[in-house]
């Protein structure tokens, strides 16, 4: 059973990124167009990007939308990257012109409940008058999450005679929520009997996920531990109790990964590509990183690396206190990372006091970040929590083991050798601290003493199936159970 689905994120690779969000919204469309679906996206036309991406045209779609009491409107451009695939751009150049997404400087856009309750009109409105008329509207963390609002009302309205899509939220990352005063919903232009405790009020607050937790006909996370761990007090950044009455329309299915961009045997980034029937490339690539980076290039010297946005979310803290700790024993390690101006700052003087053991890179490089990938020995990744992360997968890929803390996507997809010997891939830690975080780094200084058994983990984390195929069927199973519905 075909179906005709559309996707709908603030972010999308290539075209914009702040972190996996975009890459996961790619993978997944991609990979449902090529499984025979008609697949839509929709996403803001930010600052540029008909200038990067000539391919990008005017779709001669036009959108007039009230918002509070005014009427906004906006153009839609469109691409088609790939067969039954189309990406839809919302273009208002008021909304979407900027330097950045969301924050620039550190600080949150002004009117970001005015640029986000926008883009979820559009979502909504484009559901149901695209002449390929989908049946399902998928939307992907806050800032489209009242997009599901927008068709329930419109179903509620219409009655039987609606052809409002069915609809199905994914939470990324339930610590955001697109959280605003009360008057802010006013924009939505709605009858306030939505704003309740059963619909998009919270705490007196307009909260975006929450209205699309209670509207959405059904809710998926990014992996199935994290589906669980947000239904208690500690990970549900106070939407546990919402969670756990939609438990019965709740699932979790972990993310998959893009091979046609992350794969060690293709990929252009890397100085030498390599695969796990000849990991000769490895070494090459690695030489080729500590040379870029500056560092003395020692084959014999443990390189480990961090991708991130540097949070507490992220564990850097943790991560810092235990590079203070360990670094004596010799090991190199680099960062490329940005975020939290004091992380920034802490990482940057740890370099200059170490600099023949530490890189740090701020900003994103895309390229550099496959470097790293194909180049450290090890992965760190200590997150206090993690819906589901891409970078412990892509490490896997490409033969470098992730040393990751047990929790949500982590605790899925990595295995250490106290769980199953046969098919150990990396090495986890259950606390959250520098001390735990330390430990695990000293196992991984034991297992690259140990070349044979080094290049048995690489192996078996190259022989991981991380790629979309299964993800993309669970996510097809809920598509169908939606249509029928």
């Amino acid at each position: 059973m075909n179906l005709r689905i559309l996707l709908a994120s603030s972010e999308l690779f290539p075209y914009s990124k702040t972190g996996g969000l975009a890459d996961m919204v790619a993978a997944l469309a991609k990979s449902l167009a090529r499984s025979g679906q008609r697949v839509g996206v929709v996403t803001p036309l930010y600052a540029g990007l008909p200038r990067k991406f000539p391919e990008i045209q005017r779709a001669n779609l036009h959108l007039a939308l009230p918002l509070g009491p005014e009427t906004v409107t906006a153009e839609v451009w469109s691409t088609s990257p790939a067969e039954r695939l189309t990406v839809y751009f919302i273009d208002q150049p008021a909304f979407y012109q900027r330097a950045c997404l969301y924050v620039e400087n550190g600080v949150e856009y002004a009117d970001n409940a005015e640029r986000f309750v926008f883009l979820s009109k559009c979502v909504a409105r484009l559901a149901q008058e695209l002449p390929w008329q989908p049946q399902i509207l998928h939307v992907h963390d806050w800032h489209v999450a009242l997009s599901a609002l927008f068709v329930r009302s419109e179903r509620d309205r219409a009655g039987q005679g609606s052809h409002a899509p069915a609809t199905c939220l994914t939470i990324h990352n339930v610590a955001f929520q697109g959280s605003y005063p009360a008057q802010k919903y006013a924009l939505t232009n709605l009858p306030w009997d939505y704003f309740t405790p059963d619909g998009a009020e919270f705490y007196g607050r307009l909260n975006a996920l929450k209205a699309g937790i209670c509207h959405a006909d059904f809710v998926t996370t990014v992996s199935p531990r994290y589906a669980r761990e947000i239904t208690t007090e500690t990970f549900g950044c106070g939407l546990d109790a919402v969670l756990r009455a939609r438990q019965a329309k709740l699932v979790g299915i972990l993310n998959g990964v893009d091979y046609d961009e992350w794969d060690p045997e293709r990929d252009a980034c890397l100085p030498q590509r390599f695969s796990s029937a000849d990991l000769t490339g490895k070494a090459a690539n690695k030489a080729a990183l500590q040379k870029e980076l500056g560092l003395p290039v020692v084959a014999s010297t443990p390189l480990f690396g961090t991708i991130s946005r540097l949070t507490d979310q992220k564990g850097m803290d943790i991560e810092l206190a235990a590079l203070e700790e360990m670094l004596p024993a010799g090991f190199q390690f680099v960062l490329l990372g940005s975020g939290a101006s004091d992380f920034e700052q802490a990482y940057q003087v740890l370099a200059r006091r170490y600099p023949r053991q530490v890189a740090a890179r701020t900003g994103y490089d895309h390229p550099l970040a496959h470097r790293i990938e194909g180049g450290c020995d090890f992965y760190l990744m200590p997150s206090k929590f993690e819906p589901c992360g891409l970078n412990q997968m892509y490490s896997l890929r490409y033969g470098t083991i992730p040393v990751v803390r047990a929790t949500g996507g982590l605790d899925d997809s990595v295995v250490d050798i106290v769980e199953d010997r046969g098919r150990a891939n990396g090495i986890k830690f259950q606390e959250f601290s520098a001390g735990a975080l330390a430990k695990a780094i000293r196992k991984a200084l034991v297992l690259y003493a140990e070349p044979g058994l080094l290049d048995w983990y690489r192996r078996n984390a190259m022989a991981v199936d991380c790629s979309w195929g299964r993800s993309t069927e669970r996510y097809a199973a809920v598509y169908r159970r939606l249509a029928g519905r």
